[in-house]
Order: structure tokens, then sequence, then C-alpha cells
């Protein structure tokens, strides 16, 4: 049964996780100028979380399933901790790295464990709510991430600079630990269930040689190990399919069966090639179009927060009524909002004038997000829920990754002819996706999605597979 802290608890530690992926982009100019260090190696302190963060994730999931979804969000949450300090104190560029791939790892395995203890521990309506919560704290780690990050900068914490962007995580992780044994139930998969490890190297190898070209290729010319690494995901992924015969597969492959599943991730990969990506050449032509400092840029984020907050709220009382199309409804918002900024920049408004545009465009990503998830999660065995969970927050990994390449050689091949030019058209391929995201909403199942999560435990012939989930105190 859920407890009165089990969701705050679950979702602060999934804030962090978050917010550590967007709030490196304000500390790493300052941190290598400190550090002394070069822009390859510096870049890995953005890149090394990333590879290790969404290379893992379906094995952290899985690794919930089997041993346990609090222990593993526990330890998860214990390793970020101290992979945080390491990051704070990290007398070098090499040993920030380090701690960088170390706090991947680590979120890895505690991310995944959030949506599969809302998906085992909650039903009905409760689930939808939760669902929804889950969303709002995701999108608003990422929107808040740059704001947050520049006020501890600016504010220089006994001295700290850039080291508090980390450091702020230990007394957060400190208190999650504190109350997560009493608040949050234990859960797992029943019966014969053990780690496919070599089925485990496959998929996460695959995963790597899929990441590392995105993270990489634009930076470096999309060289020819770019291609050749894209080719070995493929070939890996193949061998991995190749082992469906075994017991306890990493990830069962009957779950694409599952329209809802299966159509869900690939909406779920279009709303993140729009956001990361988004995010990224917003930061970009604040600071280098308008000559906004750190803290300024993370301002210029603020009417987002506003407008995704706000339509979070109203998100679930929509899926209720319009089902699938609150996902297209979102994505149209966004286009409208995206073609308003484009408007604006193109004018040269002042940067003031940006913000009901931003506010607008704030409101799609909230419309959207939460019902996605939803529908993704609705027909999922609760014996599959952590690596259900894990291949979501995956998609999210590489749905980022790839709109972030895509963006980038748009924005930096048109950057000779000024930041606004450039922005521009970044903002020409945001509202393509967003109009993709709008199509492939009408693939999804007619159902609305919170009313396929709110009956799923007690009409759908799958809830009898909760039988074979153990839930403890």
């Amino acid at each position: 049964m859920p407890r009165a802290g089990t969701l705050p608890a679950v979702l602060t530690g999934l804030f962090v996780t978050v917010l550590d992926f967007f709030i490196v982009n304000v500390a790493v100019p300052t941190a290598q100028r400190d550090l002394h260090a070069d822009s390859a190696t510096v870049e890995w302190v953005v890149a090394g979380y990333a590879l290790a963060y969404g290379s893992m994730l379906i094995v952290g999931g899985r690794l919930g399933d089997i041993h346990g979804r609090r222990r593993m969000f526990s330890a998860g949450m214990l390793f970020f901790t101290l992979a945080s300090i390491a990051c704070g104190l990290a007398p070098g560029p090499e040993a920030l790295v380090a701690a960088r791939v170390a706090q991947g790892v680590s979120a890895a395995l505690l991310a995944p464990q959030v949506l599969a203890v809302v998906r085992t521990v909650y039903t009905g309506r409760e689930r939808a709510r939760a669902i929804n919560a889950y969303a709002l704290t995701m999108g608003s780690a990422a929107v808040f991430g740059q704001l947050i990050g520049g006020a501890l900068i600016h504010a220089d914490v006994f001295g700290l600079g850039w080291r508090a962007c980390f450091l702020i995580n230990v007394p957060i992780g400190i208190a999650v630990l504190a109350v997560a044994r009493r608040v949050i139930p234990e859960s797992r998969a029943t019966g014969a269930v053990r780690l496919d490890l070599p089925g485990a190297a496959l998929l996460s190898l695959s995963l790597v040689a899929l990441l590392l070209p995105l993270i990489e290729g634009r930076e470096q010319g999309w060289p020819l190990w770019t291609w050749a690494s894209f080719a070995g995901s493929v070939a890996l992924a193949g061998a991995y399919r190749a082992r469906r015969h075994r017991e306890s597969p990493l990830i069962d492959l009957a779950l694409f069966r599952e329209r809802g599943f299966t159509v869900g991730l690939f909406t779920y990969t279009a709303f993140t090639m729009g956001m990361a990506a988004y995010f990224l050449v917003l930061a970009l032509y604040a600071q280098e179009g308008r000559g906004l400092d750190a803290m300024g840029a993370g301002l210029l984020f603020v009417p987002i927060g506003a407008g995704y907050l706000a339509a979070s709220l109203f998100a679930p009382w929509l899926m209720l009524r319009l089902g699938r199309q609150v996902i297209a409804i979102g994505a149209l918002v966004r286009v409208a909002g995206l073609a308003l900024l484009f408007v604006m920049v193109a004018q040269d408004a002042a940067i003031g004038w940006l913000a009901s545009a931003l506010l607008v465009d704030g409101v799609g990503m909230g419309l959207a997000l939460a019902p996605i998830m939803a529908t993704v999660l609705a027909e999922i065995p609760p014996h599959h829920a952590g690596a259900a969970s894990g291949a979501l927050n995956t998609v999210q990994q590489v749905g980022g990754a790839l709109g972030v390449g895509v963006i980038g050689i748009l924005y930096y091949g048109s950057l000779a002819e000024g930041s606004s030019t450039a922005f521009l058209h970044g903002l020409t391929y945001l509202i393509a996706v967003a109009l993709v995201l709008a199509g492939l909403a009408q693939l999804l199942p007619r159902a609305a999605s919170a009313s396929s999560t709110s009956s799923t435990s007690s009409t759908s012939p799958r809830a009898s597979s909760s039988s074979r989930e153990g839930v403890q105190s």
C-alpha cells in the first residue's frame, strides 16, 4: 500500500537525477576555468553522465524487479550522493569526469524504480495523479535546472562556486535515505527471475554504441567511427534479440506487442527530441545572441516552467475526457508557441516580449508529457514494471541525444549568419518535431490514457498478473 511519504520520497530522488543532467550546463564554464581543463575533457563532464545514465537504465530497472525496487532506489540514492560529493570535491578535470560517470550509473539504478513504484503501489485515479506528479517533477527539474544552477553560482554559497551545483545533492540525498525504508513499500517480481548477464552486457553495449556517436558525433564532424558505432549498435541489438528464447530476459520483447507501449515509446522519443534540443538552443541564443549571463538565461526559462506547471495540473482531467488527443493538443499548442517565438525572434523583439511565447510553449509541454507516460505504462504487467520503466527512461536519453545532435547541426551550421538566424533554424526543426508528435498521437490506442490507467487494476485481464508481484512492508 502507498504511504503518506512514498511519492514525495521517490520523486525527490527523480528530481536530483534529472536536475544534474541540466544544471551542469551552467556549472561547466566556471569549472573549466577553475580546473584548467581543455574543452575536450570538459565535454565529458556532460557526456559521461549522459552515456552512463542512458546505457544502464534498462539494467537498473531489471535489478529492481529482481532484488526489490526500494532496495535498488536506496542503493542508487546512496551511490548518487557519494558521487555528488566526489564531483563537488574533484581536484582536477579527470576526477570530475570519473565522478560524473559514477553519478550516471547511480542515477540509472535509481530512476527506473520511481515509475516502477508508482506502477506497482498505486492504482486507479491515485496512479493517474502519481504519474502526473512524476511528469511534473521531471519537467520542473529540466526547465528550472539552469535557473537553479545560475542562482547557486551567483550566490557563491560558502565560496563553493560551481561546486555547489553538485554538493546541493548531499543534504537532499541524506534526507531521502533517512525516510526511504519507512515510507517506500518494497516490491519485486516474484518467481524464478534472474539477471541475464550476457543479455545485460549486449543491451548495455548496444546502447553505448548508439548514444556515444549521438553525443559526440556532431562535435567531431561525424567521422567514420561514429557510423561504425551505429552499425555496431544494430548488430549488438540483433544479438540480444537472438537470445529471446532464454529465461528471464532483461526486457521481455512481448511487451512490444502492446500498441500503447510500442507507439507510446515512439511518441515519447518525438517529445524528448524536441525538449532537450530546445533547452540547448534557447540557452545558447540567450547568452550568445542576447548577451545574458547564466542567471539571466536561467530566468528566461521561468515562463516555460510556469506554463508547464499550470498545464500539468489540468492534464489528468483532460485525459479522462479527451484521451490521446490531449497529446496532440499539447503538441499543437507547442507549435503555436514556437511559431510565435519564431516571429518575435525574426523581428528582433525585446527579450521581455519572448515571455508570452515561452509561456504558451510550456503549456504545450505540460499537456503532452503525463498522457504519454500514462499511455506507455497503462497495460504493463506489474512484474515487468521495472524493465518497462527502464525502457521509458532509456528512450528519454536516446531521444534527447538524437534531438541535440540534429539541432546542433542546424544551429552551429548556420551560426556564421548570426545567432538569431541559427536559432530560427533550430525553431523550424522544433516545430516539425511537434507536428510529428501530434501525428504519432493518432496511432495510440483510442482509450483515454488516464482511464486505462485507472481501470487496469480492476478490469484488465492483465491485472491478474499482480498476484505474482510481491509487495511488502
